[in-house]
């Protein structure tokens, strides 16, 4: 057989392979997309979390927003400082301080909240909601199965001994992941500087609201008549505070009958039936 059979075709082959090769590295040269070198910078000032805090799938992301002309200040986890940083990456100036928002749980309810059937299954939120919404009787209470404690990279929530997940004001940055996975959409954000909360999602309304939970809002209006500034309202059977409006009296908390509306840091609040 003939050896130039062979080694013709492989040549060929050789010989189109270098072509398209230096082709294709010609392309990749003279048409490269350059990175904008402050994408890095900005992503070495970030924290690193990739949290979603501010929107984004991840820091990288964020800084790539940044550059193409999004809002130098949406890093809940950096802060100012950070926010500074960004800002004269970019060459702006520094954003006014924003109002801190942190999560809050809306749920008061814990071991005065009865079980309506024993639940066996996965310990988790997600999971014991597909079965009946849970085993709570009220069906907006906490469920206690710790996803949100779970999600949180920063150890700010943690579910407590009565089966509720508190949040703790000064981990917590504010990046949303514990509200996105709670499946009873009981986890709010709210200005850190708020001490006075609704700690009620049920909008049930009657008797059997009590029978079911202790601390349930039973929608008396009581908080209502009682603010002076027109910050509290029953809204679809439960209380609801506007926070603009709000001012911290604590009038409302005092005379809720089924201490519902609560005092962040266990200020002692007398509730006036009581006294």
């Amino acid at each position: 057989m003939d050896p130039n059979l062979i080694l013709s075709p492989v040549i060929s082959l050789g010989a189109v392979g270098l072509l398209f090769g230096g082709l294709l590295s010609f392309a990749s040269t003279q048409f490269a997309v350059q990175e904008d070198p402050r994408i890095s910078q900005i992503n070495a000032v970030l924290p690193g979390a990739n949290c979603g805090g501010c929107g984004y799938p991840g820091c990288n992301n964020y800084a790539t927003a940044v550059v193409g002309g999004d809002a130098v200040d949406k890093c809940t986890v950096g802060g100012a400082s950070v926010a500074a940083n960004v800002a004269q990456i970019m060459g702006v100036s520094a954003l006014k301080s924003k109002e801190r928002f942190i999560a809050r749980v809306m749920c008061h309810g814990g071991t005065n909240c009865a079980n309506a059937f024993t639940y066996k299954g996965l310990d988790e939120c997600v999971a014991a909601n597909f079965v009946l919404g849970g085993p709570k009787t009220c069906k907006e209470g906490c469920l206690g199965g710790g996803d949100c404690e779970r999600v949180c990279q920063f150890d700010a929530i943690h579910v407590n001994e009565e089966g509720v997940a508190v949040v703790d004001m000064d981990k917590c940055t504010g990046c949303e992941a514990c509200v996105k996975i709670c499946p009873k959409n009981i986890i709010d954000m709210v200005p850190a500087a708020q001490l006075v909360l609704v700690d009620c999602k049920n909008r049930e309304f009657g008797a059997h609201v009590m029978r079911n939970c202790k601390n349930a809002c039973i929608a008396c209006k009581r908080c209502e008549k009682a603010c002076q500034y027109d910050a509290i309202h029953v809204n679809n059977n439960v209380a609801s505070i506007d926070y603009d409006k709000c001012t911290n009296c604590m009038e409302c908390a005092k005379v809720c009958p089924t201490k519902c509306i609560n005092v962040v840091g266990g200020i002692p609040v007398v509730n006036e039936e009581a006294s």
